[in-house]
C-alpha cells in the first residue's frame, strides 16, 4: 500500500491507517474474536499504521492490540495511542499522567516504544495546560525513547491553529473534518504545512454518518441532517455506487494528509475497503453526492468547552446557528 511521510517526523504512513476504536466496542458490542481477526486482516492487506487510545474500551482496544502486535516484526508496524481522556467525564492532562498513562499502554500493548502518542480531546481541557505542562511532559518521554513524535487530537478547528504555531507538535489527527459532508480542516493544512506537522484525517463515514448503518447513541446529528445524509445515500445507490464507497475514495485520496483513520471490527468490512481503494476514483460520482449533501456542507457542533470551541468563526455556519444538539 501506499505510504506517505508523517510531516517532518521520518516517519512514513501507509495511507490508509487502521482506527481500534472499533475493538474497544465505541461503536456497539462486538465479537471479540472477530475483532482480533479485523486487525490481522489490517495488517495482512498492507494497513501498517494501528491508532488507539486508553479511552477506547477503558484500556480494552489496547489489551486486545497486545494479543496480536508481538506478532508482528515492530519495525514493520506504526502504532499511536492517546491519553489525557480515560472516561466520558475522566480527563487528567498532568505530567504525571502522561508518564503513567504511557507505561501503562507500553504493557497493555506489550511494546517497548510507541511511534506516535496523541493528547486526546484537548477541547475538554484547559488547552493552556497542553501547552504548557501536558506537551513537554510527552517530549520527555521522547528523549527517554519511549515515544517518536507527539501530538494532539480533537475536534473543533481553533485548537489546532491554536497549538501548531507553539513549534512543540509533530503531528495531529483530525476526525470528521476532510468527508464529502465537511472539508474545513482545509483552512488550517498549510498552517501545518508551514510548521511541518504531519496530519492525520480520521473518520471519512464521519461516524457512521455517511453510511446506512444506524449512528452510535451518542451522533450528535440533528433531525434535519441526518435527512440529508439518508438522501445523499440514497441517491448514490440511485446512480450504481455506495455512498460508503465514495466518501473513503474522496478523504483518502488527498494528498495533504499523512493517512486516513477508519476502523471496523469486521473483517470483511476491512477486505472491502482495501478493494474499493485499488478502484479508480468516478469525480462525477463524487461531484454528484457532493451536490446533493451541499444543504449540510460544513456542518458541524460544539464539542468539549465553549471556549474552545470554533464559535467566532462565522463563515462556517449552519442554518444560521451551529448545533449544539
Amino acid at each position: 500500500m501506499e505510504t506517505r511521510p508523517l510531516g517532518r517526523t521520518g516517519i512514513e504512513l501507509s495511507k490508509l491507517g487502521f482506527g481500534a476504536s472499533s475493538i474497544g466496542a465505541e461503536f456497539g458490542q462486538f465479537d471479540i474474536e472477530q475483532s482480533l481477526r479485523s486487525v490481522r486482516t489490517a495488517i495482512d492487506a498492507g494497513i501498517r499504521f494501528i491508532d488507539t487510545a486508553a479511552y477506547y474500551g477503558r484500556g480494552m482496544s489496547e489489551v486486545l492490540l497486545g494479543q496480536i502486535l508481538p506478532s508482528y516484526q515492530r519495525d514493520s508496524l506504526v502504532i499511536s495511542t492517546k491519553l489525557g481522556r480515560y472516561a466520558p467525564k475522566h480527563f487528567d492532562f498532568s505530567a504525571k499522567r502522561v508518564s503513567e498513562s504511557i507505561d501503562v499502554s507500553l504493557e497493555r500493548m506489550r511494546l517497548e516504544y510507541l511511534d506516535m502518542v496523541f493528547v486526546h480531546d484537548i477541547e475538554y481541557g484547559d488547552v493552556q495546560q497542553v501547552i504548557d505542562e501536558t506537551l513537554p511532559a510527552l517530549k520527555k518521554q521522547v528523549e527517554k525513547g519511549n515515544v517518536r513524535a507527539v501530538g494532539i487530537s480533537g475536534y473543533p478547528m481553533k485548537n489546532f491553529t491554536r497549538t501548531i504555531p507553539t513549534g512543540m507538535l509533530d503531528c495531529v489527527i483530525t476526525y470528521n473534518h476532510y468527508t464529502l459532508q465537511n472539508d474545513m480542516a482545509l483552512q488550517w493544512l498549510p498552517l501545518a504545512d508551514q510548521y511541518g506537522v504531519g496530519v492525520i484525517n480520521a473518520a471519512p463515514f464521519s461516524a457512521r454518518l455517511l453510511t446506512d448503518l444506524p449512528l452510535p447513541p451518542w451522533h450528535k446529528a440533528p433531525k434535519d441532517v441526518r435527512e440529508v445524509a439518508a438522501k445523499a445515500s440514497k441517491w448514490c445507490k440511485d446512480n450504481g455506487t455506495r455512498i460508503e464507497k465514495l466518501a473513503l475514495q474522496y478523504s483518502v485520496n488527498h494528498p495533504g494528509f499523512a493517512s486516513c483513520l477508519i476502523g471496523s471490527a469486521i473483517p470483511a468490512e476491512v477486505t472491502q475497503w482495501i478493494d474499493w481503494l485499488a478502484e479508480p476514483i468516478d469525480m462525477s460520482l463524487i461531484e454528484g453526492v457532493k451536490a446533493v449533501l451541499e444543504p449540510i456542507h460544513n456542518w458541524y457542533y460544539v464539542e468539549g468547552r465553549p471556549e474552545n470551541n470554533d464559535l467566532d468563526w462565522p463563515d462556517f455556519v449552519y442554518g444560521g446557528s451551529k448545533s449544539t444538539a
